[in-house]
């Protein structure tokens, strides 16, 4: 077995890394770390975590719909939820659910709302981090 000790990033797949970069700075507040024009390859930080912006040769479509169930996750302070909300609200950005587990392994609200590939994002604000099974 290999003993993973976390994960150093995540891929998501985009039609135009410009237009998403943009979209991914302006709604989400990530910072660009760097560019690779030619690879189609953006990085980008959001807090200790990394994504890459990777330009996808094949069509995106990983949710039929509305379906939110393929999507990524991103943390935001428990008191800024409903100020991220109208924002997204403000910016014309339609959430496509909303809800507040009170159960489960990742408590608190969620929103879920599409990138302009249609990829799905979800702003989570947490109470309470991951529990194991055994918790």
């Amino acid at each position: 077995m290999i003993k993973t000790t976390g994960v150093v990033h995540f891929a998501i797949p985009v039609s135009d890394t410009q237009r998403s970069e943009k979209f991914y700075r302006e709604v989400l507040g990530l910072e660009v770390i760097h560019r690779v024009p030619s690879a189609g390859m953006v990085f980008m930080k959001t807090g200790n975590d990394y994504l890459i912006l990777t330009e996808s040769k094949t069509p995106i479509e990983p949710n039929p719909g509305d379906e939110i169930h393929i999507h990524h996750a991103f943390q935001i302070d428990v008191d800024a939820y409903e100020e991220s909300i109208a924002f997204l609200k403000q910016k014309g950005i339609a959430v496509l659910y909303e809800e507040n587990r009170r159960r489960g392994v990742f408590v608190g609200r969620q929103a879920y709302f599409h990138d302009p590939d249609r990829n799905v994002l979800e702003i989570s604000a947490l109470e309470r981090a991951a529990r194991t099974a055994l918790d």
